[in-house]
């Protein structure tokens, strides 16, 4: 929270070239199954949460942008891929709204809506069914792990990336 009481919150790319910054009252969280979403994401569903009325600013890059219809743009990060933003200027409200996988803190953005529900996918509501297992718990079937160290943007704000030693 800021000093005001107004939320923030903070997130960006896999890679750190792009940064956003957001105080204030975020949208409804959702997610969209629509088939341009599902394309733009690379996934089953589109998770996005818009920025409504609340301050944001880029704080570090700017996504590059893709005109995926004649309404809407999708950002993302040009070094990295990373899908940041669903942009529809004529929607009057929530017509901007951010990847919820790019927070730093997604978890506190739950979807609470479902959209685009006609091209949801027919085993979407059954994989939570599946067997679960947990990154590490089986190194024999992923060995590469065991010596794994991650390049990806740390889950907060930084003054300088890439740090000095992997420039």
């Amino acid at each position: 929270m800021s000093l005001d009481n107004e939320p923030v919150y903070t997130g960006g790319c896999q890679c750190g070239a792009v940064r956003f910054r957001i105080e204030g009252a975020l949208g409804r969280p959702s997610i969209c199954h629509c088939r341009m979403c599902q394309k733009a994401f690379g996934n089953f569903y589109a998770p996005l949460v818009s920025v409504g009325h609340a301050k944001f600013e880029w704080t570090r890059g700017e996504p590059k942008r893709f005109q995926s219809s004649n309404h809407v743009r999708r950002g993302f990060c040009a070094e990295c891929g990373t899908p940041l933003t669903f942009e529809a200027p004529e929607d009057g409200g929530d017509g901007f709204a951010l990847a919820i996988g790019a927070f730093d803190h997604p978890e506190e953005l739950a979807p609470r809506i479902q959209w685009g529900v006609e091209a949801k996918l027919p085993y979407f509501d059954s994989l939570h069914e599946l067997p679960a297992r947990e990154t590490m718990d089986d190194l024999s079937d992923a060995s590469y792990l065991a010596d794994l160290i991650s390049y990806q943007h740390p889950d907060h704000d930084t003054e300088i990336w890439p740090p000095e030693d992997r420039q």
